[in-house]
């Protein structure tokens, strides 16, 4: 056994949740449902214009390796923060939750710590707007061996590969825990950083990856073709796991050729946030426990639909209670 069975690396964000109208989203120019990257004096103006607000760590990666904690696995999590009062929050919140944050504060540049705006809106839908501070900065140096060589599976968060240096540390993640005897999966986070970056995102699913997870609309970013079958084929060729989720039409699994299809009982979100995060602890604790794909897949669904029941991107439930009511224990 190693010391972690899953090392999260990605962007350390404090999220900053209020609910709104729609109405307020096109008063503030506010695309709904997506998530965007805005500039500090936008982030400063969309803070002032919040009201009851619920301030948790966040980050999708972060928010996975919360859930798998909940679940009970030892994680860690590589990512960046200042020293400054949001930057402490979000350490020690990490470690109150149960993951290891293994880079302290850093004092030196000027950036601060990663927030993100997130309005929900009456649906509950969230509308991201993210300013990224010192997080984006995160580069190999970040990245310790003595911590993703100790780790069973090294999840990756595909928002980070905006920068050369994030792509980096990617590869430096990947590579020392894959050589160690370890997997490495990555979530593809966003389909506007797919169509930014998406012959690198190919190159590193195809070479470096044991596994990759992403939604119905970002599996079609990487290849922009008209059939998401045809594009879900294409990237098992390359990749022995793929992972797409679906909403309320299920989730699609093909490990090694075979294919499982999954369904979801539908239900009206209270909040959307981290629906997608949590699947993913779910499924990584399936897959980290050694779990049949369809075991994995109704855990990550189970996982889903909790989230999405109440405010805020963390299981406030015991989600092995949960497991067990759901036979999947």
């Amino acid at each position: 056994m190693k010391k972690y069975q899953v090392v999260g690396i990605g962007n350390a964000v404090v999220d900053v949740l209020t609910r709104c109208e729609d109405t307020f989203l096109d008063h503030m120019g506010i695309q709904k449902g997506i998530m965007q990257l805005i500039e500090r004096d936008r982030a400063e103006t969309l803070y002032g214009a919040m009201t009851d607000r619920v301030e948790a760590p966040g980050g999708s990666v972060a928010n996975t390796l919360a859930g798998i904690g909940n679940l009970g696995l030892p994680t860690a999590f590589i990512g960046r923060v200042h020293d400054d009062a949001l930057g402490h929050f979000y350490a020690d919140a990490m470690v109150k939750g149960g993951t290891d944050f293994v880079n302290a504060p850093m004092s030196e540049g000027d950036l601060p710590t990663s927030r993100s705006m997130i309005f929900v809106s009456p649906d509950g839908e969230r509308s991201m707007n993210t300013y990224l501070g010192t997080s984006a900065e995160l580069g190999p140096e970040d990245v310790s061996e003595e911590v993703t060589t100790q780790a069973e599976i090294i999840f990756l968060e595909g928002y980070l590969f905006d920068k050369d240096k994030g792509k980096d540390a990617f590869l430096r993640a990947a590579r020392t825990c894959r050589a160690a005897g370890g997997k490495a999966g990555i979530a593809i986070s966003d389909p506007f950083c797919v169509e930014r970056h998406r012959d690198d995102f190919l190159k590193l699913i195809a070479n470096e990856m044991d596994f990759v997870i992403g939604n119905e609309e970002e599996i079609r970013s990487l290849y922009q073709d008209d059939s998401l079958e045809q594009d879900l084929a294409r990237v098992a060729e390359t990749c022995p796991l793929v992972v797409c989720t679906r909403s309320g039409d299920g989730v699609t699994i093909i490990q090694n050729g075979t294919r499982y299809d999954i369904p979801v009982q539908k239900i009206t979100p209270v909040d959307a946030t981290g629906a997608g995060d949590q699947f993913a602890a779910g499924f990584l604790y399936g897959l980290a426990t050694g779990a049949d794909m369809e075991t994995a897949g109704r855990m990550g669904c189970v996982c889903a639909a909790e989230v999405i029941s109440h405010m805020g991107p963390r299981p406030e439930a015991n989600m092995q209670a949960l497991f067990r009511q759901h036979d999947l224990l």
